[in-house]
């Protein structure tokens, strides 16, 4: 099953956070996703403010349905996405899981 068929799990039953290379795996999976520290992020460019902002509210729907959120920096033509599992201190299957749906919205 791919990342985007998946649903993100209550990070209370998660356990534990991934190791390197099971991190290094899933990224493969993503378009462009950078693993920085503990994080996955992403910066997407747009056009204008409006598209920016549609992009940040569609973002804000995936990520409520999933009740996994990111750190989001908006600006007028960009907005960056960091995900980052908090609860844990570091990356879990559910990061990825959002970073792809969000990518089947950007294509």
């Amino acid at each position: 099953m791919g990342l985007d068929q998946k649903k993100c799990k209550p990070c209370e039953g998660i356990g534990t956070t991934l190791k390197t290379a099971e991190a290094k795996d899933l990224l493969g999976q993503l378009d462009e996703w950078k693993i920085e520290k503990k994080s996955i992020k992403k910066t997407f460019k747009f056009k204008n403010f409006y598209e920016t902002i549609a992009f940040v509210n569609a973002v804000a729907w995936i990520c409520n349905q999933e009740d996994h959120h990111p750190d989001l920096i908006v600006g007028y033509s960009e907005c960056s996405l960091t995900f980052s599992t908090h609860a844990l201190g570091g990356l879990t299957e559910n990061d990825f899981i959002c970073a792809k749906k969000i990518d089947n919205i950007f294509k």
